[in-house]
């Protein structure tokens, strides 16, 4: 068993609340109002901003948010982080290692659809290289790490740990593959194929919150398979 102190950290009671609340918003609110927000400003005030600049400021908005709502949790899994350090470390490691080596692996196996990702980063990138790279591999990690991970897994893992370890890497899974089934020709649910693609990061992630104690070892092996992704989106 993994010792107690590495779990001291824990969602306030306050901030559990606020976390479902914020996890909610952040799945199915804020997507459609910074979609109508981008139309207004574009059509109405004649004010344009590349999807990756949008996106910057939208996710480092989030991120203060965040901050603020969870600013007792963050700063608890930090110490822990400093505490058992060769344990984070390690996690961080073997999840870079295994979780990097396996999303590889599972990219060459064929599916009847294409990933839209790698071509997102890829024009993303094009379009500018800076703020896709601080969106990708800084802010989104540590928002999805602190949801999925801190939240889901945290929530779940005092019930059952086999449960939370489930319900985190699917979750995550689906969290990434369900905007594409929704084409605009209608649903293809063949894209739920994709799933596979990213059950090997969604693990890895879980393992290291799980083994290392500290969502900061989890945010930072995102943020390095992240950038991973992206290297190969520009191959």
């Amino acid at each position: 068993m993994y010792p107690k102190r590495q779990w001291k950290a824990r969602f306030t009671r306050s901030e559990f609340y606020r976390g479902w609340v914020f996890f909610v918003l952040y799945l199915l609110v804020f997507p459609l109002f910074t979609g109508w927000l981008q139309m207004i400003l574009s059509q109405r005030f004649d004010f344009f901003l590349q999807a990756p600049e949008f996106g910057l400021i939208y996710y480092f908005l989030l991120l203060c948010a965040a901050l603020l709502l969870f600013w007792s949790f963050l700063r608890q899994s930090f110490d822990i982080l400093l505490d058992d350090l060769p344990e984070n470390l390690t996690a961080f490691l073997v999840g870079l290692v295994g979780g990097g080596a396996l999303h590889v692996l599972f990219c060459c196996i064929p599916l009847p659809v294409e990933d839209p990702n790698p071509a997102s980063y890829s024009y993303s990138f094009y379009l500018s290289p800076a703020a896709t790279v601080v969106v990708l591999v800084l802010l989104m990690p540590i928002l999805e790490e602190i949801f999925f991970r801190g939240l889901l897994f945290g929530s779940l893992r005092s019930y059952s740990r086999g449960l939370a370890f489930a319900v985190s890497i699917l979750g995550y899974g689906l969290f990434c593959v369900l905007p594409f089934v929704w084409t605009p020709t209608g649903p293809n649910p063949a894209y739920l194929l994709l799933l596979l693609r990213y059950l090997p990061m969604s693990a890895a992630l879980t393992w290291c919150y799980d083994r290392g104690g500290s969502v900061w070892s989890a945010i930072a092996l995102h943020m390095a398979l992240n950038g991973l992704v992206l290297g190969l989106s520009l191959l």
